[in-house]
C-alpha cells in the first residue's frame, strides 16, 4: 500500500465524505466522524481500492453507511418545538428514518446517486449491479 497515495486522496476523499455524510445527519460532529470512519475503511482496504475506477464512490458508500449507522445509534431527540425554526431537522429525520427502512440495495442506490450525487454507471460498477438495476432501485425507492 502506498500510504503517500492515501496521504494524497485523503483530503478530497474527506471534504467528499464529510459533504455526504453531513446531508444524511445534518450534525457537524457526527458528519466528521461518519467520514473518518469512512476513510479508515478506506486504507485498511487502499490496496483493493485505490486502482478501482469506482474508489470514489466505494468511500462515499462508507460514509453513506456510517452516516446511517450513527443516525441509528443517536440518543432521541425530543421533538423540536413547532415554532417553524425546525423544519429541516423535522424533515432530515424523517427521511433518513425512511431511507433507513429500506432494502440495502435501495438505500444504497438512493444514497449513492441522488444524495452523494454520482452518476448511474459509477453507482452500477460499485455496486457490481447494471445500470438498469440501479434504475429500477431507484424507482423502488
Amino acid at each position: 500500500m502506498s500510504a503517500r497515495d492515501f496521504d494524497s486522496a485523503f483530503a478530497r476523499l474527506f471534504h467528499d465524505a464529510y459533504d455526504v455524510a453531513f446531508r444524511i445527519l445534518g450534525d457537524a460532529d457526527d458528519a466528521e466522524d461518519a467520514a473518518l470512519d469512512a476513510l479508515t475503511q478506506a486504507e485498511l482496504r487502499w490496496t483493493k481500492i485505490e486502482s478501482l475506477p469506482y474508489r470514489d464512490v466505494w468511500v462515499m458508500r462508507a460514509a453513506v453507511s456510517a452516516a446511517i449507522a450513527k443516525f441509528r445509534t443517536r440518543r432521541p431527540s425530543p421533538l423540536p418545538h413547532d415554532d417553524g425554526n425546525d423544519d429541516n431537522t423535522v424533515l432530515r429525520a424523517a427521511v433518513v428514518d425512511a431511507v433507513v427502512r429500506l432494502p440495502r440495495r435501495d438505500r444504497d442506490v438512493l444514497a449513492l446517486r441522488l444524495i452523494a450525487g454520482f452518476g448511474e454507471a459509477d453507482v452500477a460498477a460499485c455496486l457490481g449491479i447494471s445500470v438498469k438495476s440501479v434504475k429500477r432501485c431507484l424507482v423502488r425507492a
